[in-house]
């Protein structure tokens, strides 16, 4: 014989589910009077036949067919108030699921106008918090028969979800921001993700409460990345090389001191690294050329790109060589200006 509940309940934490299903396999035999008992921060949803028939909030709830009219026309006429009947109930948890974490498994391809290459791949991580919004939904679109749906069958999802949204913010504003710039705009492009990704999180029934990004910066390897991605020619790649290879040699001979502090002592590191990063082509060679010949020349005040082409590295290592203290600039609102004798002082270790 069938057991009747008259009491149902689910006293759990509910701290990595989501939703739990009562019973976790079959149905559950109740009838007209029996007690539903909600806890705070849950809903419980009622099923039968595949359709959702009401929601109950916290407390003691007795069912009956003022709660859920829907019974009447689904189990026939009530020829007492102990008329039994079958139906599944979904404990859903609302509270917020906080601390989720979030990375990028590939780097970011963004533009970086007026530097380099002009394009940079970005590497970031951070944390989102969610809960659910409409019960019923998210056991309709995402939950389905499942006994326990718990966080690890749909972090994957949300991730890919904020991942996408992040990637096409920062393809926005890359287009008019520098990689340096967008570095420092971590709160906005966190709202920004945020407002983009409500109403995919809304169709499945649930609420993004917060999305931060901890840290937001470029790829270690961009190189051989974007080579990998079709972006770089052989030329310009075995250019990089010799460039990344002139930073070793010049963190080696700083004793371990970090990449700014021995960008000046490696310069002398022999012909075939100066040949290589010499031969850069095109427009970049002939402004680098061009800069390099004038500062020499007669200016005493430099731009970081000028002060790049005499060193023979990317501006954005003397922009960092300035960030870190070991060469002198002043800032004249967002742009640096170098003096020469600073930049002789750097080379000079």
């Amino acid at each position: 014989m069938a057991r009747v509940f008259d009491v149902v309940e689910y006293a759990s934490e509910m701290k990595d589910e989501i939703v739990h299903r009562f019973p976790e396999v079959g149905i559950a035999d109740l009838r007209i009077g029996s007690q539903v008992i909600v806890r705070e921060s849950q809903k419980a949803v009622f099923f039968r036949d595949g359709r959702a028939l009401d929601e109950f909030g916290p407390g003691r709830h007795t069912i009956v067919t003022a709660n859920i009219p829907l019974l009447v026309n689904l189990i026939g006429k009530v020829f007492n108030d102990r008329t039994p009947f079958t139906a599944e109930i979904y404990y859903v948890s609302m509270r917020e699921f906080v601390d989720q974490k979030w990375g990028t498994p590939q780097p970011i391809l963004v533009r970086n106008p007026g530097m380099g290459l002009g394009v940079a791949l970005l590497q970031g991580f951070g944390s989102f918090s969610f809960q659910v919004k409409d019960a019923q939904q998210f056991v309709t679109q995402v939950v389905g028969a499942n006994g326990i749906y718990r966080m690890a069958e749909i972090e994957g999802r949300l991730r890919a979800m904020l991942l996408s949204k992040l990637q096409d913010l920062l393809g926005e504003t890359g287009a008019v921001k520098s990689v340096a710039e967008l570095i420092g705009l971590t709160e906005e492009l966190g709202a920004g993700v945020r407002a983009k990704a409500q109403d995919d999180f809304a169709a499945l029934g649930l609420l993004l409460k917060s999305f931060y990004i901890s840290n937001l910066k470029p790829s270690d390897k961009s190189a051989e990345e974007l080579r990998a991605m079709g972006m770089l020619d052989m030329q310009t790649y075995t250019q990089l090389q010799a460039a990344d290879a002139l930073r070793e040699a010049a963190r080696n001979e700083g004793g371990g001191a970090g990449l700014t502090a021995g960008i000046g002592a490696g310069v002398g590191i022999g012909n075939v690294i100066s040949q290589s990063l010499s031969g850069m082509t095109g427009a970049q060679s002939g402004a680098a050329g061009g800069a390099a010949a004038a500062s020499s020349a007669t200016s005493d005040v430099m731009t970081p790109a000028e002060a790049a082409a005499i060193v023979r590295v990317s501006e954005e290592d003397i922009v960092a060589a300035i960030v870190a203290g070991d060469l002198k600039a002043r800032k004249i609102g967002s742009a640096y200006r170098i003096s020469k004798s600073a930049l002789d002082d750097f080379l000079k270790g």
